[in-house]
């Protein structure tokens, strides 16, 4: 698997983005010898070595396609929060978790929750570096994608953001179905609270 990508190769790696495959080498590890894809990160010039067996494992991926490139468009115009939890540190790891797949989509889901949240209530100071990181990835695949300039990318996510928190501000949000809890037990951890008060 690891063979589909190739010296100077765009390449994604999760959590960092995109960078090109520099060289492959060839290294001695615990007596035996293994293959290591040498990639370089474009934002932060910053060097992974990735094993070429592994490279499913780490979620390293090709650069999106124009159809795929569509479809992030699709994501950032709805007016949906995917992750709609009450504590802010429990969408922020939910988010994190999200970022660290890889997958634009889901870093896509991210930004768009998070503006729209942020027209609902102050994000905390995480949730707003959590966006600016979301924010900066996503623009820097896409200009890869679309062959175009970042600032102009930027523009045209931004422009789509505005739109769809204008959107969910007008006509409301829509936020995932929460499981139904029976009311026995709601009584019963009423019941073991009051309890243990």
């Amino acid at each position: 698997m690891g063979e589909a990508f190739k010296v100077k190769d765009l390449a994604v790696y999760p959590g960092h983005g995109v960078g090109q495959i520099e060289r492959l080498e060839e290294r001695e590890i615990a007596g035996n010898r293994m293959r290591f894809f040498i990639l370089r990160i474009l934002k932060s010039e910053m060097t992974v070595m990735i094993p070429v067996d592994n490279v499913v494992t780490v979620g390293l991926r090709k650069v999106i396609d124009s159809a795929q490139v569509n479809r992030v468009f699709k994501i950032l115009k709805e007016r949906e929060i995917s992750v709609d939890t009450q504590t802010w540190n429990r969408r922020y790891r939910e988010y994190s978790d999200k970022i660290k797949t890889g997958s634009v989509f889901q870093i896509a889901e991210v930004l768009r929750d998070l503006c729209i949240m942020k027209i609902e209530k102050d994000l905390s100071f995480g949730e707003r570096k959590m966006l600016d990181e979301a924010r900066s990835l996503l623009v820097h695949e896409l200009a890869i994608a679309k062959k175009k300039a970042e600032a102009d990318i930027l523009g045209e996510v931004d422009k789509i953001l505005e739109k769809t928190a204008q959107r969910a501000s007008t006509e409301g949000v829509k936020r995932p179905a929460k499981a139904k809890i029976p009311i026995q037990q709601t009584r019963a951890r009423r019941t073991v609270h009051a309890a243990q008060a």
